[in-house]
């Protein structure tokens, strides 16, 4: 006879995440990407058509330096490919292999900030000290940000891949967390190319 409260039953355990990949939140997260490319268009294009109207040398202290930009881009770049990997390891069945593809992007994601920090500090101006400098920590501070919680969003990503949360059926916030860092990195090469790039064929 069966018990009528219902004994403890391991097959019979409330699920973690949704089934299948198109939740209500991955629809709410490209409403959100959509937001967020709006305000990363606007700050792009008020850059550039501020550049058109400035009739004065751009940037201001000579043509901006790419080795530390372009390695940070490899860098972003490569974080996105091992959280690709750890939502692929995680539907394969490979649990702690994804939990190490996520710890690896996380760290990438740390090098990232920290090589931008660095940047920023070696910069002979500061937001104030001119138009072009305004706008440069605008933009570049903007991304920060989303990286910051992006990293926030893959560290518990990675708390929760660790713990075996998800599996071949269940780990949509996988995908939508992915979805979010690969538009970061996306929106990082709108940056480099207009901040770094631009002003040597403008």
């Amino acid at each position: 006879m069966a018990d009528p409260l219902g004994a403890y039953d391991p097959s019979r355990a409330l699920p973690v995440g949704s089934v299948g990949r198109r939740p209500g939140g991955y629809w709410g997260m490209w409403t959100l990407i959509g937001t967020e490319a709006a305000l990363f268009g606007y700050l792009i294009f008020s850059y550039l058509y501020l550049y058109s109207q400035s009739g004065t040398h751009w940037p201001p202290e000579g043509l901006p330096k790419i080795a530390s930009a372009a390695w940070n881009t490899v860098v972003l770049l490569s974080s996105s490919g091992f959280v690709w990997l750890c939502e692929r390891l995680v539907v394969r069945g490979r649990p702690k292999h994804a939990a190490c593809a996520m710890l690896v992007a996380i760290v990438l994601g740390i090098v990232f900030v920290g090589v931008q920090l660095k940047e920023w500090r070696d910069h002979p101006y500061g937001p104030s000290t001119h138009l072009y400098g305004s706008l440069y920590f605008t933009i570049t501070g903007f991304h920060m940000a989303h990286v910051i919680v992006g990293l926030v969003v893959l560290t518990l990503l990675l708390v929760w891949t660790a713990l075996a949360y998800f599996d071949e059926a269940r780990h949509a916030p996988l995908t939508i967390g992915g979805m979010y860092w690969h538009f970061v990195d996306i929106v990082w090469l709108f940056i480099f190319s207009t901040l770094y790039l631009s002003p040597f064929v403008l």
